[in-house]
């Protein structure tokens, strides 16, 4: 549900964590490695692994990667996932920031498949923004489709007010 005169790039912050560490030279389809499906799960744990070293050494490499020449009117970062994130996106766009924290409940998301993985599940990288607070936008996805229309539209709405 893109605003249109948005233009924003797709795939968040976890787009150039798995387009840098080199998945192609091992023989791994980027591509799949987007999706929530099972050929994900099976390079998922090498993946946080490298994302946590890269994030190490230099914590706001991601975020960089995500803006990397690229101007636009409104940022909409679909997938930060630690608080240093969103401090770093506060930190180079200020004002300009808004943050977006889309909820689901345990259940809901088991009925669409999910299923927690111990190491995984739990790592910072899941679940690092769990109890921070003062998001501007909570977005609740516990399966009301309605309900989640109606969310969805009073953020467009918001976004487009700012183009």
């Amino acid at each position: 549900m893109d605003p249109p005169a948005c233009q924003c790039p797709g795939g968040g912050e976890a787009r150039p964590v798995r387009a840098g560490a080199g998945w192609k030279e091992h023989g791994l389809d980027f591509e799949r490695l987007l999706d929530a499906s099972a050929y994900k799960e099976t390079f998922r744990r090498d993946m946080i692994r490298w994302g946590e070293e890269r994030r190490q050494a230099d914590p706001g490499f991601f975020c960089r990667k995500a803006v990397e020449g690229v101007s636009q009117p409104v940022w909409l970062v679909s997938d930060t996932r630690r608080p240093s994130d969103v401090q770093w996106f506060r930190e180079a766009y200020g004002a300009l920031t808004h943050t977006v924290r889309v909820v689901a409940s345990e259940q809901s998301r088991r009925q669409r498949g999910w299923v927690f993985i111990p190491g995984v599940d739990d790592a910072e990288s899941e679940c690092g923004l769990d109890h921070m607070e003062g998001f501007d936008w909570v977005v609740e996805n516990h399966g009301d489709a309605g309900s989640l229309e109606e969310q969805l539209r009073r953020l467009v709405d918001f976004v487009r007010s700012r183009l």
